[in-house]
């Protein structure tokens, strides 16, 4: 495994808004973070609303795999030496579930000023067609914000429903396979959604969010991210503490203020306490 990304994958994540499907991991360590995700899944249930969210926080496995290597160098290619994890989601999509996610730019929402953000989202489970890939609007990260609006469907997995409401033609639209131990790397306007699990194997997916240093939260006066590699020179987010082992003391409390501001900002302009989850 590489690790950089070739002038080819960069051309297109520059073009296209998202790099060809790479492998991160074999599959065998894919397998062995879904074990530990559904060991946790046993102890707590199904992982809702902050078991899902920031979850570098709660889970040490997470806290180590957004400092891979693999990953990280790949990510320096695109955003520079000095980096940050402002954010990490689990993505679970059962088999021959409903669920979905609609047509949205994650710039809509997150309140970071500039393009200095990207998502390296890595597959723990086949992400097919049949199960529900993400699918993405080539080069609509170049375009002005889509307009979007709120419709907090019961199958949405967006915190808000938020849908974009024009400005998607389907036809432009394409497919993002990517295998066990594979990732994507899209940009933070690139506008993408997917539909419904229709296979019989869960759709398990990690969303890890990098940004530069340099960028800034226009949603809160506060916000929150931890230090990958380089050096911070701006301030602009608080570090987070690295948990030792799952649910650390110390990192579950931080994570409790963290993930709190983050739906605040996710549910900006909204009465966020109507929908939460």
């Amino acid at each position: 495994m590489p690790n950089s990304l070739s002038k080819e994958a960069i051309e297109q994540f520059r073009k296209d808004g998202f790099t060809p499907a790479a492998r991160v991991m074999s599959e065998k360590d894919a397998s062995d973070y879904r074990n530990r995700l559904q060991a946790i899944e046993t102890v707590l249930g199904e992982l809702k609303g902050g078991y899902r969210l920031k979850c570098h926080l709660l889970y040490k496995w997470i806290a180590d795999l957004i400092r891979s290597p693999v990953i990280v160098e790949r990510v320096q290619d695109l955003l520079g030496p000095n980096l940050m994890c402002w954010g990490t989601d689990l993505w679970l999509k059962d088999a021959n579930s409903d669920k979905f996610v609609s047509w949205h730019q994650d710039s809509e929402y997150w309140g970071i000023d500039g393009d200095q953000l990207l998502t390296v989202w890595i597959a723990l489970s086949p992400a097919t067609v049949e199960s529900g890939c993400m699918r993405m609007l080539p080069g609509s990260h170049l375009q002005d914000g889509l307009p979007h609006e709120d419709t907090y469907h019961s199958d949405n997995m967006l915190t808000r429903g938020q849908t974009i409401s024009d400005g998607i033609d389907e036809s432009k639209a394409v497919n993002i396979e990517v295998g066990t131990g594979e990732a994507v790397f899209f940009t933070y306007r690139i506008a993408h959604a997917s539909h419904p699990n229709r296979g019989d194997d869960r759709r398990l997916g990690i969303a890890i969010r990098y940004i530069s240093p340099v960028a800034k939260q226009t949603k809160s006066d506060w916000d929150s991210a931890t230090m990958i590699s380089g050096e911070d020179l701006y301030g602009n987010f608080v570090h987070e503490p690295e948990p030792d082992k799952d649910f650390d003391p110390v990192a579950v409390e931080f994570h409790k203020k963290s993930n709190e501001n983050y739906r605040n900002i996710l549910y900006s302009d909204t009465d966020w306490t109507t929908h939460r989850t």
